[in-house]
């Protein structure tokens, strides 16, 4: 039997991370988000620091900081660009699909997996809904909670349309897509089960 694989993109400040882990907890199924894909690159030979925030940094990475280990032999003048970077990744998210059961939080998973017959969910919610939760969990004040909330959703869509050559949170990308206003994050998780049983995609 397939493993029951669900991609979950989502808008700064929407609760799609804790949609997520609620949808997970309500399964049983891991939830891979930053922390815990950054632990399976680590596991298979890399520096989890590489991998921190994978979708927000743009930068060069020294080959002998790159690999946790010594063992491959990389001298301080190689670097690893994005676009390696970009594809290791995408072999840690492949071999999370296959391990197992997973959710898997941003990082391009529904473009990298479009060959599976997975579950592929965007979380959204309207913009005074994400400022407010922004300034109820982060201690913001609504223009600060505004600018980060742009500048995190336009550096999610640069990196999503770069690498897919797709449109970030264009709903004919996905199979569902979520408004958490509505729902909230326990009734949203809900709704993303029963469509996913219905779908077939949930196993």
């Amino acid at each position: 039997m397939a493993n029951t694989i669900i991609n979950v993109g989502r808008q700064f400040g929407s609760g799609g991370g804790y949609v997520a882990q609620a949808v997970g907890k309500k399964l049983g199924i891991p939830v891979y988000d930053n922390e815990l894909i950054s632990k399976a690159a680590e596991e298979n030979g890399y520096s989890k620091s590489v991998f921190e925030g994978g979708e927000q940094r743009k930068s060069l990475f020294s080959m002998s900081s790159f690999f946790s280990s010594g063992r491959l032999g990389f001298g301080e003048t190689g670097y690893v660009n994005d676009d390696m970077l970009f594809k290791i990744q995408s072999e840690i998210i492949r071999s999370i699909a296959e391990k197992g059961d997973a959710i898997i939080v941003g990082r391009c998973a529904d473009y990298i997996l479009r060959d599976l017959d997975c579950l592929d969910v965007f979380v959204c919610a309207p913009m005074e809904f994400r400022i407010q939760r922004l300034v109820q969990n982060e201690g913001l004040d609504p223009d600060e909670a505004e600018a980060l909330m742009r500048r995190k959703d336009r550096t999610r869509e640069a990196y999503y349309n770069f690498y897919t050559f797709g449109a970030w949170g264009k709903a004919d990308n996905y199979d569902l897509c979520v408004d958490s206003s509505i729902l909230g994050i326990d009734g949203t998780a809900d709704c993303i089960i029963d469509f996913g049983r219905r779908a077939g995609k949930i196993r």
